[in-house]
């Protein structure tokens, strides 16, 4: 049975928190890749930016709706305002990418990566080996794995 380390592509491409979000961009167009890692000053892994933290940075703006009720005006929704405005003004790495990152272990079989992905709707699954970064599982990794033609 095929586990993380027979289909894990073990060249990964890796950010920082600085990278601006141009750079990103041509990051991700250049190795024709949908997201990668971010790492801090000692390559450990703190995250991950993948082209929908970047896609989200450029969408429109959804202003809260305005209740009324009696003389009050109540606006709901305000709580993820803040956070979009953010997102939307975000000029590096470091205010777009998801910190809580589900990661992998080196012998996790095939199986349970594509359960962890299918059930947590990610695309991208770091792999670990002792706590640091030896590779990164795509979809495309998995399917090469399923048809049997992984590295």
């Amino acid at each position: 049975m095929l586990s993380a380390k027979d289909i894990m592509t073990k060249d990964v491409i890796t950010v920082k928190l600085a990278t601006t979000i141009e750079d990103l961009a041509r990051i991700l167009i250049k190795h024709r890749i949908s997201g990668t890692p971010v790492v801090d000053e000692d390559g450990n892994l703190i995250g991950i930016v993948t082209e929908n933290d970047l896609i989200s940075k450029n969408k429109r703006l959804h202003i809260p709706t305005i209740l009324r009720l009696f003389d009050a005006f109540i606006p709901l929704g305000t709580s993820r305002l803040e956070g979009e405005i953010k997102r939307m003004a975000a000029s590096t790495v470091g205010e777009i990418y998801t910190r809580n990152v589900i990661t992998i272990d080196k012998d996790t079989p095939m199986e349970d990566i594509a359960t962890i992905m299918t059930e947590k709707k990610i695309h991208l699954l770091p792999v670990l080996k002792e706590g640091r970064l030896v590779g990164i599982i795509g979809k495309k990794d998995l399917i090469k794995g399923i048809a049997g033609q992984s590295e």
